[in-house]
């Protein structure tokens, strides 16, 4: 509702009660006449006595009824456009997209709103508290009505937002299940109306997809305390392979077949090339014991049409883990209409190369492919939080989930990128580790070489997943991968448990690259694996890949394998890993080798301790089990 018609109401409400008044005056004159002439008229009053007091009753109650109902039109409609405050509001487009124009006014769009949780504070003290060695409550994960408690948003939030979409007309779905997410579909031109915004086209520059934005948008200045986050709004960017996504670095024509099983705790001479299961077994001392424990799960995540075929597993099983049986395989789940088409035509590099080590080192470990539908529109926040509220209803939520996929953190917005974080929070103090490959773009993400501030990762800028760079070489030689992306976050402050570690790198590295990067900020990667020449099966075919998409999957096979021995052993899982990790340096090969790239600069250099390319190192299976048994 617009001012103009606000105010001619208010006008309305002002005439009716003038004119009821002027009507209840005679009446009122009349009592206050002499008593003789009220006498005279006794008889006649006292006949019509019942038909007065009935008639004026029913017009003051008429009125009264009349102006309710207009305070209650004006109270149920939008808020006018005064009263609308700047929620977020981006300066520049991002360099990966160029402006087309107006949206369509009749496009449907999916509208999110993520409503303020009541207590995540009290989360976050949760978090730590079962996820810090030396506590009194360590391992002592929530379930899931414990963890709603804390993330569900208040009722007066759920009240105020669904009263303002409801005077819109619209009603909103609950799309998480700690209810703190509402989503209602709507015409851009609806979209445009209720968030004083102006949403227009904008074209992915490499891919030439489109996607509809907006620069800027605002919500009535009352519910700025209730809704902290509506996205799509002013994030922009889509799921890709971390960075630039595995890279193919040979063909199979080229590539000499190497079949290996580990027979010994002696590292293969071929392992200089090229990576294999019974390499990362030999330099991790990676049992290939079967696991025992059904109730422990890897979840793999899957995005862009990207498909783990069976038919590979089988091959690759039978050329590089000739003691698993060839059958084994792995359990599917999927969300947004997600699917995994099967056939030598649908195999998804990224997607074999996650499966195929995560099947191929967690020996016997559960693992589930967990494949979402392909959506450029919703890009890949949405993407990751549906992933992550779709296993979050479970009763038990995997206990590690690997993700392969990021973008640059500019691309997203604070206040979205807070909501993600958050449930990544409430994932780990249900017993669940969450770890990212941090990409293969070094210090300049998915930007040219040309840019002259360092650009951190999404997500690994969030403090409460794990985020893994990559290396290669045979420990203890090992060299951080110049790819390895690493920095520090410019939304996320520096956690406490690693500010220590960060603090003794910062002051080795002195004013070199001042400027470039916010010191202060979420330092990333925690930790590192091999990353570089991967042996894979995709559509049937032996390929060689690089990236830290082999990181990320290898080293969530490590702490799959140390979760079995921990619930073996009547433990809790690890759950949240990096206050452990953190507390325990000394368990991880440490990296001193090598450097990252990026903005012309030869980036950050890996030294003693924690690094922004390597992070504190690369697993040791004995030394992380040793630990984890004795926390």
């Amino acid at each position: 509702m617009n001012t103009k018609l606000a105010c001619f109401l208010c006008h309305l409400c002002f005439l009716v009660l003038f004119f009821h008044t002027l009507s209840f005056l005679p009446r009122f004159l009349e009592h206050l006449r002499p008593a003789q002439r009220q006498y005279k008229f006794k008889a006649r009053r006292n006949c019509n006595l019942y038909r007065q007091s009935y008639e004026h009753s029913s017009h003051m109650v008429g009125g009264l009824f009349f102006v309710s109902l207009l305070a209650t039109l004006v109270a149920a409609s939008p808020a006018p456009r005064s009263n609308f405050k700047v929620h977020e509001r981006r300066e520049t487009v991002p360099r990966s997209f160029s402006r087309v124009g107006p949206a369509p006014a009749a496009t449907t769009i999916k509208l999110r709103f993520g409503l303020f949780s009541n207590n995540f504070p009290g989360l976050e003290d949760t978090l730590f508290a079962v996820s810090t060695p030396g506590s009194a409550r360590y391992g002592q994960h929530l379930t899931l009505e414990q963890a709603k408690a804390f993330m569900e948003p208040t009722e007066d939030s759920l009240s105020a937002v669904t009263s303002w979409l409801d005077a819109h007309g619209l009603t909103a779905t609950v799309a998480s299940p700690y209810g703190e997410w509402l989503t209602v579909e709507v015409p851009v031109s609806k979209a445009n109306e209720m968030l004083n915004a102006n949403f227009e086209t904008f074209t992915h520059i490499d891919s030439g997809l489109q996607i509809i934005r907006t620069m800027e948008f605002s919500l009535p200045e009352d519910l700025h305390a209730h809704i902290e986050a509506v996205h799509p709004t002013t994030a922009f960017g889509r799921p890709l392979g971390a960075g630039r996504g595995p890279v193919i670095t040979a063909s199979s024509a080229n590539r000499a077949p190497v079949n290996e099983t580990l027979v010994s705790n002696a590292v293969p001479a071929s392992c200089a090339t090229t990576v294999t299961p019974a390499c990362l077994q030999a330099m991790y001392g990676i049992p290939s014991t079967l696991a025992t424990q059904s109730s422990n799960s890897i979840a793999v995540a899957g995005f862009i049409q990207q498909f783990a075929q069976t038919a590979d597993l089988t091959a690759f099983l039978k050329r590089f883990r000739t003691d698993l049986p060839s059958t084994t395989t792995f359990a599917l789940r999927t969300f947004d209409a997600g699917k995994n088409t099967q056939g030598a035509s649908q195999a998804g590099i990224e997607a074999n190369l996650d499966i195929e080590y995560t099947v191929g080192i967690a020996s016997g470990v559960p693992i589930t492919f967990v494949s979402g539908g392909n959506s450029f529109q919703d890009g890949a926040l949405e993407g990751f939080l549906d992933i992550i509220n779709n296993l979050s209803q479970l009763a038990t939520v995997p206990q590690v989930l690997t993700t392969s996929y990021g973008e640059d953190e500019p691309d997203q917005t604070a206040a979205t990128f807070q909501k993600l974080c958050n449930a990544y929070a409430a994932y780990g103090t249900r017993g669940g580790s969450i770890l990212f490959a941090s990409g293969d773009g070094g210090v300049a993400g998915g930007q040219s070489q040309s840019c002259t501030t360092f650009i951190p990762a999404f997500p690994s800028g969030c403090p409460f997943m794990t985020s893994v760079g990559a290396v290669s070489g045979i420990p203890p030689s090992e060299t951080a991968a110049s790819f390895s992306s690493g920095g520090f976050s410019r939304v996320f402050t520096q956690p406490s448990y690693q500010t220590t570690a960060v603090q003794a790198y910062l002051s080795a590295l002195g004013n070199t690259n001042a400027g470039k990067f916010t010191p202060t900020g979420r330092a990333f990667p925690d930790v590192a694996a091999q990353g570089v020449d991967f042996d894979i099966i995709s559509g049937g075919t032996l390929e060689g890949v690089s990236g830290t998409s082999c990181s990320s999957p290898s080293f969530a096979s490590v702490v799959g394998l140390i979760n079995d021995r921990l619930i073996a052993a009547g433990k809790s899982p690890l759950g949240f890993l990096n206050p452990f990790f953190y507390a325990n340096p000394g368990m991880f090969n440490d990296v001193t080798l090598g450097h990252n790239t990026g903005c012309n600069t030869n980036g950050f250099a890996a030294r003693a301790g924690w690094d922004p390319v390597t992070g504190l190192g690369t697993p040791n299976f004995a030394n992380m089990l040793a630990a984890a048994l004795a926390a």
